[in-house]
């Protein structure tokens, strides 16, 4: 028998309802903190109604039924932009959600692939110039994506081809949060097995999923951070339902055998990922997006322009030139 999925324990319930502290939120509280989502999975796995769920508001209305003469046809990758302003504990947070409609529905999915990179990269770049300008812009607004949240399909048995190597190309640019979209059609057992599945793929191919536990200073914060990593992928179920009981209100996704509450942590991870993505970690996936991912692109990016090489032959040479003017001095 498939071993039983993990369950938040007392302490990680605990640290859900305090949030540990953090300098970068509270300076930015009156000002706002800037936030990039990315959301890349096919068509189907519930973006969407995510996105909505997760901003508790519709964001993103319900598309129009497709025209059957057209069907068949797979249309191309394209990049939605959503802005949503939250209340997140005290802390406006200034979010800007980057959604990928048509990713992975063609029979050839390489454009998709270089079309993610490339406008990540993109970001990158603008900081660059921005940083080389003599007078920055004080209004510059940061479009760095600070997550990628990357959709599984559900199928029960193990990462495709185009998740391996969508996670390959872009975990060097980016924090990519595997989850796993429409959870709610695996059975506990299934869905215990199919992330044990995964995982063992990442460790496999060497995927660079984001590594909560990459800051170790905090021994409190590495503590949690541990527990959190034995719910990757997280297990995912959204809806667009609202159901008032004797305890309140509840979101719940309803079927004709009854109903699932995506807020209640034995039936789906829901609740965790939202914490994570918009509450305790905001701070550390910023962090390491501008300290760590931005840096190396931009080391590898001077390097490549020679500008690296230029800067050390320039100060070798003001070396040089002050030792002649040395030389040069009457006695």
């Amino acid at each position: 028998m498939a071993p039983s999925a993990p369950s938040i324990n007392s302490t990680m319930s605990s640290r859900i309802a305090t949030p540990r502290p953090s300098s970068y939120r509270y300076k930015s509280e009156k000002r706002g903190m800037t936030y990039n989502i990315m959301l890349v999975g096919q068509s189907g796995l519930g973006r969407r109604t995510f996105l909505n769920t997760l901003c508790e508001r519709e964001v993103i209305p319900p598309s129009e039924a497709p025209n059957p003469d057209s069907a068949n046809v797979a249309d191309p990758m394209k990049f939605d932009t959503y802005e949503v302003n939250l209340e997140e504990e005290g802390t406006r947070v200034c979010l800007t959600v980057i959604d990928t409609p048509g990713f992975g529905d063609g029979l050839d999915n390489t454009s998709c692939f270089k079309q993610l990179q490339d406008y990540i990269e993109a970001q990158f770049d603008e900081v660059l110039v921005e940083e080389s300008r003599i007078k920055r812009n004080r209004k510059y607004r940061d479009h760095r994506i600070h997550v990628l949240i990357y959709f599984i399909a559900p199928t029960g048995h193990s990462l495709r081809e185009l998740d391996i190597e969508s996670i390959r190309r872009l975990g060097e640019y980016v924090n990519v949060v595997p989850v796993i979209g429409r959870a709610d059609s695996l059975t506990v057992d299934e869905l215990a097995t199919f992330k044990q599945n995964i995982m063992r793929d990442i460790e496999y191919y060497k995927l660079p999923v984001y590594n909560f536990c990459w800051d170790e200073s905090d021994n409190d914060a590495l503590k949690e951070n541990r527990d959190i990593m034995d719910f990757i992928p997280f297990s995912v179920v959204t809806c667009d339902e609202v159901l008032d009981n004797e305890y309140g209100s509840v979101r719940v996704r309803r079927y004709p055998w009854g109903t699932i509450e995506i807020d209640d942590e034995s039936q789906c991870d829901f609740a965790l990922l939202r914490y994570i993505m918009l509450n305790s970690h905001i701070a550390d996936l910023i962090n390491y997006t501008e300290d760590v991912l931005y840096e190396n692109y931009r080391t590898k990016k001077l390097e490549v322009g020679g500008f690296a090489e230029n800067d050390e032959d320039a100060a070798e040479d003001v070396d040089d030139s002050s030792e002649d003017e040395e030389t040069k001095k009457p006695e």
